[in-house]
């Protein structure tokens, strides 16, 4: 396990890898707004165990990537497509199993549609779709439309920020399983502390889309798989279905109960899903 900051186009990302490097390389994105270590060191270890180079990294103005003023980030969200590939470059790894959760799905999902070449299979996890598609999705569910209307945070406030980022993943958890907020309170707290600066990971609620590709999802031609939890609250289980019903080939695999990321609780079965998925679609 090695962390480091690595420069390519003269963007500072850090990245952290797992397991042997001669292995088929799985690259890890996390949903905008959080840090690579929501991708857990134990998970992590599990897929490398399984013969797999994992690396996972932080987005811009997460974790000790480079940080830009709150408010003028001056990157877009095609910018941070690009940076999935800029890690797989900073590697010298020409194509990956990109496995994305949330809005890295959608990362994930637009570095395939713009960079197939790069992209040996796609993995997404609690996501949805990327591009406009000719279906009605239903929204988020009550319970988390109305954390957010009742939600007080005081950014400049460490305590207050991990107060609130710890409510958020209870709300995320879905509510049908118990959850552990001593785990969860211990991985926000060293988000928090280990970041340049926390208070800029709000540069993802407003970043323009930049220059995004426009094809379908049906173009995609990488071998997918779609993971999607029961009691999801942000993407109710619907969006993944669609998203596997407009991907050519696309699998499904449904979690009962499971809620928005990818919980302890899960992490067996997922790891199992991606390497079974991975030595099936071995293009490096």
């Amino acid at each position: 396990m090695t962390e480091r900051v690595v420069e390519v186009d003269g963007i500072e990302l850090c990245v952290e890898s797992f397991g042997d490097p001669s292995q088929p390389p799985v690259l890890l994105v996390m949903g905008t707004g959080a840090s690579m270590l929501w991708w857990e060191d134990g998970f992590c270890r599990m897929l490398a165990e399984g013969g797999r180079f994992v690396i996972r990294y932080d987005h811009r103005d997460t974790g000790r990537s480079v940080t830009y003023e709150v408010g003028r980030p001056g990157y877009t969200g095609a910018d941070l497509v690009a940076d999935a590939a800029r890690v797989l470059d900073a590697h010298e790894i020409p194509a990956a199993h990109i496995v994305g959760v949330s809005a890295g799905g959608a990362l994930a999902q637009l570095l395939a549609l713009d960079h197939p070449d790069r992209v040996s299979s796609l993995v997404l996890i609690s996501t949805s779709c990327a591009v406009s598609i000719d279906c009605e999705l239903p929204p988020p569910t009550e319970e988390f439309m109305r954390f957010f209307s009742d939600a007080h945070v005081d950014w400049s406030d460490t305590g207050s920020v991990i107060d609130h980022q710890v409510a958020y993943a209870r709300v995320l958890a879905g509510g049908r399983r118990p959850f552990d907020e001593a785990a969860a309170r211990s991985l926000v707290r060293r988000d928090v502390e280990r970041a340049h600066d926390f208070m800029a990971v709000r540069n993802h609620d407003a970043l323009p889309d930049g220059e995004l590709p426009d094809a379908p999802l049906s173009s995609i031609a990488a071998p997918t798989l779609v993971i999607h939890g029961s009691a999801d609250p942000l993407f109710p289980l619907r969006h993944g279905e669609v998203l596997a019903e407009h991907i050519p080939g696309a699998r499904m695999l449904t979690l009962p109960d499971a809620g928005h990321g990818v919980e302890r609780a899960d992490w067996t079965t997922i790891a199992a899903a991606i390497l079974e998925h991975t030595a099936a679609n071995g293009r490096q």
